[in-house]
């Protein structure tokens, strides 16, 4: 089978030659870097070639295979759609930067959705929310507050240095946190 291709390969000339080895290669290239980054796992940043291990960086290794196996296989299409050499590669190379740039989108969201769900309360800090049940005044006692924080509802044990009590359904606004596990709130929202 390899000698068949070996021997087909050697049968084309010119411009539709270099389009079927890049195709080929890069393919080739990019298959085995799918294989490998199932076994090392997807965030190899030596396997990217990236330093910095930032996976939303333009020039790594992953991209220039993306780039050119795109680049060859449409730039393929446009020629046997017998188009003008020129304009193949116009095709190509735009196919090739588009596919890197979806590919970046791609792994930019993907990096932001690996933020820990952990609920950390200094994220709630000067948010504006609502009293779930009555806080008692001047940090006598403990009631909770509804407040969105990184992007969720939460309901939160919550105390107040306010000199009245804050009723249920009152609009209230974080001040600071207590020992990391309970807002300090007050009623004044400016």
């Amino acid at each position: 089978m390899l000698a068949d291709l070996l021997r087909w390969l050697l049968q084309l000339q010119g411009f539709e030659l270099i389009l079927w080895c890049i195709a080929l290669f890069f393919s080739l290239l990019f298959l085995v870097q799918t294989i490998i980054s199932f076994f090392i796992g997807g965030d190899s940043s030596d396997f990217d070639g990236d330093a910095d291990g930032d996976a939303t960086s333009f020039f790594t290794v992953r991209n220039l295979i993306v780039f050119f196996t795109m680049f060859g296989w449409s730039g393929l299409a446009a020629h046997k759609a017998g188009l003008h050499p020129v304009l193949v590669v116009l095709i190509a190379l735009l196919a090739g930067t588009a596919m890197v740039a979806l590919l970046l989108l791609i792994m930019k969201r993907a990096a932001g959705m690996r933020q820990s769900g952990t609920l950390q309360l200094k994220n709630a800090v000067s948010q504006v929310g609502e009293t779930y049940l009555r806080i008692p005044a001047g940090r006598s006692g403990m009631g909770k507050v509804q407040v969105q924080v990184q992007g969720r509802l939460v309901e939160l044990d919550a105390m107040t240095d306010d000199s009245a009590d804050i009723a249920s359904g009152r609009p209230i606004k974080v001040v600071s946190t207590l020992n990391e596990r309970i807002l300090i709130v007050t009623s004044s929202l400016s």
